[in-house]
């Protein structure tokens, strides 16, 4: 699998800043979206189109699609839980929008206050208001399968569910349907299973990103059993900031910062210069002083030895040419 191009795709500043009541003010939201960027991120899940009184910190999400759309190379990403947040998404400008699905129905109507079919239909409005755009302007449409591994309210989630309501979203006019650990509660084995049984019903480049908490401490080992899988697209917040408001107890999102690590190590190609990306917590930090960040490589640093854009270990400082610092030597 090393050399294989893994997108990395930051939510943060949606499922992170959706979790916290700080506000963070537009102009950081601008600042740390930039910084990422810059660090190579090549998609951010920016804000969610939803009403300003259900979620105040996400009300300038118009605003910050805008400006994210003026960054070269950036796939600006949106959250929309109806028809009406999908045509603002549209009117902003936004190149990919997911609409979740709960497979709990329990949490899909504390979440959206909406059925299961009441979401198929709302999805299809979404897709026929896409397919009336002219091409080059369509956004991509994801369907999220949310608590897709277990819920916090109804528990086990049957398997036959999932599928049946990933095959009823690419129906409705999906591109792509992508799988949510909503609640942490997946395991490596669980994950394996459940993309191949969802890839045998939609196909596999119609199930390419999963998004995964980090709850119970297996949010890399899912991660990585998704990339054994085939996946390649991983949804993280910098910092492990965020959850789901609407399910108790669904705290940690899988951290950027060790997942770039973890994968950089292992030789992926993720285009992302880990210094630059860790540099940008200080831009999250001065925002937001009172929101505890993860991470175990900011805390930790970078390994001695470790060389940008290698599988670490499979490669010496001196092959390198590095002094086992993280920057080459002056010839």
């Amino acid at each position: 699998m090393s050399g294989t191009a893994i997108e990395i795709s930051e939510v943060g500043p949606r499922d992170g800043l959706q979790s916290i009541s700080a506000i963070m003010p537009t102009e950081a939201k601008k600042a740390w979206i930039a910084a990422e960027a810059a660090a190579g991120v090549r998609e951010i899940e920016v804000g969610s189109f939803v009403p300003a009184k259900i979620l105040p910190q996400l009300a300038d999400t118009a605003e910050i699609v805008a400006y994210a759309r003026t960054i070269p190379g950036l796939t600006v990403a949106v959250l929309v839980p109806n028809l009406k947040g999908a045509q603002a998404a549209v009117a902003a400008g936004a190149h990919k929008i997911t609409i979740p699905l709960s497979v709990s129905e329990t949490h899909s109507l504390r979440n959206v206050r909406r059925t299961h079919a009441q979401m198929l239909e709302e999805t299809a409005a979404i897709a026929a208001l896409i397919r009336d755009l002219p091409a080059e302007s369509r956004p991509k449409l994801e369907g999220g399968l949310s608590t897709a591994f277990g819920c916090t309210l109804e528990g086990i989630v049957p398997e036959a569910k999932v599928l049946a309501l990933a095959e009823a979203l690419m129906d409705a006019g999906c591109d792509e349907v992508g799988l949510s650990d909503t609640t942490g509660y997946a395991n490596p084995a669980q994950v394996r299973r459940l993309i191949r049984a969802v890839r045998g019903v939609v196909g596999d480049a119609a199930c390419a990103g999963v998004h995964l908490h980090n709850t119970r401490g297996l949010g890399l080992a899912n991660a990585l059993a998704a990339l054994e899988e085939g996946i390649t697209t991983l949804d993280s917040s910098l910092g492990g900031i965020g959850g789901c408001p609407f399910a108790p107890g669904a705290s940690g999102n899988i951290v950027t910062e060790d997942l770039a690590f973890m994968l950089a190590a292992m030789g992926f190609d993720t285009g992302i210069d880990l210094e630059r990306l860790l540099a940008v917590r200080q831009v999250v930090r001065a925002a937001l002083p009172d929101v505890e960040l993860y991470g175990f490589v900011p805390d930790a640093g970078l390994p001695k030895g470790y060389v940008p854009g290698c599988a670490y270990g499979t490669v010496s400082p001196h092959e390198a040419g590095t002094d086992g610092a993280s920057g080459p030597v002056a010839p």
